[in-house]
């Protein structure tokens, strides 16, 4: 398998792994990854993905922020569904083996590390992996974490989580858009900060015909927005936006759409390598 190159060296996951948050710190990867640092030590990664696509289709736009090779501070990795950006060997099996932390996803994200064979390709074990279903909840170290339905027609089976603290709850959707259940959620979860994938429509190549096609993965800035308010969030975080070539768009756009509704409170731009504490 291809090895990865960082354009930053190892400062992204010496940070993460030196630093002493007060509550929970939330560094934003890229694309829709996270890493997530409980005061107890207790590290999660979300979707983490240093991948460079599949130019001309898909054409990474953003720096590659960390090889995983050097991440050694990790007790979890959560996916959210079974594309590639989200689910993929180069990116987290090194993690997995650097860690031994455990990967929780859902059935047919589980089938692509047996298709690109991680037990094989690198020091990982069958007992690493964990399948998990709307409707479960585990605990990692420090945190809570309830997997929760989510509506991404482009994935075969795409599941959210809502990650629980003592110093607050982050909730993150995956690719998801608008979904009935999320106003149940805001009921439920008293929700501080909620990842939500963003993004333009563009003019894609078609993935078998390699022909120009009209896409669109993401949410508009509406859709984001009534995610963000059917869950009663405190604060929106725009993700994806940064990555593909066609697919970017400015997040700063959600400021107008949101300013007339109760939720969000806040609107939390930023890019890659940054960080927001709950």
């Amino acid at each position: 398998m291809a090895e990865t190159t960082s354009d930053w060296g190892d400062w992204l996951p010496r940070t993460i792994e030196g630093s002493d948050p007060d509550g929970v710190a939330v560094w934003y990867l890229g694309c829709n990854g996270f890493a997530l640092k409980g005061r107890g030590e207790t590290t999660l990664w979300v979707d983490p993905y240093v991948g460079v696509g599949d130019p001309p289709r898909t054409v990474r736009m953003i720096p590659v922020p960390f090889d995983p090779a050097d991440v050694y501070s990790a007790d979890a990795v959560l996916a959210t569904h079974e594309h590639t950006d989200h689910v993929h060997g180069p990116s987290q099996a090194p993690l997995l083996a650097n860690s031994g932390a455990d990967l929780y996803a859902a059935d047919d994200s589980l089938a692509v590390t047996d298709d690109e064979d991680w037990t094989g390709n690198w020091d990982v074990d069958d007992d690493q992996f964990v399948e998990i279903e709307e409707g479960d909840s585990f605990s990692v170290g420090e945190f809570d974490v309830d997997v929760v339905g989510v509506h991404d027609p482009d994935a075969s089976h795409p599941v959210g989580y809502v990650i629980q603290h003592d110093a607050g709850t982050v909730f993150h959707g995956g690719d998801t858009k608008p979904h009935d259940g999320f106003a149940e959620l805001g009921d439920r979860y008293d929700i501080d900060l909620a990842v939500v994938a963003f993004g333009s429509v563009g003019n894609v190549p078609d993935k078998q015909t390699r022909k120009p096609q009209r896409t669109r993965w993401y949410c508009d800035e509406n859709e984001a927005v009534e995610i963000a308010s059917a869950l009663q969030t405190d604060r929106l975080l725009p993700s994806h936006w940064d990555m593909w070539k066609g697919l970017t768009a400015d997040p700063t756009a959600l400021h107008d759409h949101a300013r007339s509704f109760d939720y969000p409170e806040r609107l939390d731009v930023v890019e890659i390598g940054d960080r927001v504490d709950l």
